[in-house]
């Protein structure tokens, strides 16, 4: 009988598994990505999964508008690039960035069960992907 995942070990299993989901679904054939917020492209196992709202805040973490593919510059040693990922988030929908802000203020808890359904759900958009 397989053990038990305690759930901070389904946490790390779902951003793992989002990450990937996140950084694969515009690549091209050849695995490539551009960041949305430098334009730099590369392969998107050496890209991150950068987020708008900081992941501390759970009703935004694991939500796609909220995330995008961006290179470790400016998504670790430039701090994300916050003004210009709400620039991007905007130029896809208007009022994008100021709703993710304010739902990422929202009080919620997420079941583990919630959690467990996620990583499944990725798992399968990752199968369904055409990239490598």
């Amino acid at each position: 009988m397989p053990r038990k995942l305690t759930r901070q070990q389904l946490v790390r299993k779902l951003d793992k598994v989002f990450s990937e989901y996140i950084r694969r679904k515009d690549a091209d054939v050849s695995g490539n990505v551009k960041c949305v917020t430098c334009s730099k492209i590369s392969h998107y196992k050496t890209m991150h999964c950068g987020h708008f709202q900081p992941r501390q805040y759970k009703t935004t973490r694991w939500e796609e508008d909220n995330v995008a593919v961006q290179c470790p510059g400016c998504n670790t040693f430039r701090g994300g690039e916050q003004y210009l990922f709400a620039r991007y988030l905007d130029r896809k929908r208007s009022g994008l960035s100021k709703s993710l802000y304010e739902k990422s203020r929202e009080s919620k808890k997420i079941l583990t069960i919630e959690i467990t359904e996620m990583i499944e759900r990725y798992k399968e958009k990752i199968k369904g992907l055409n990239n490598e």
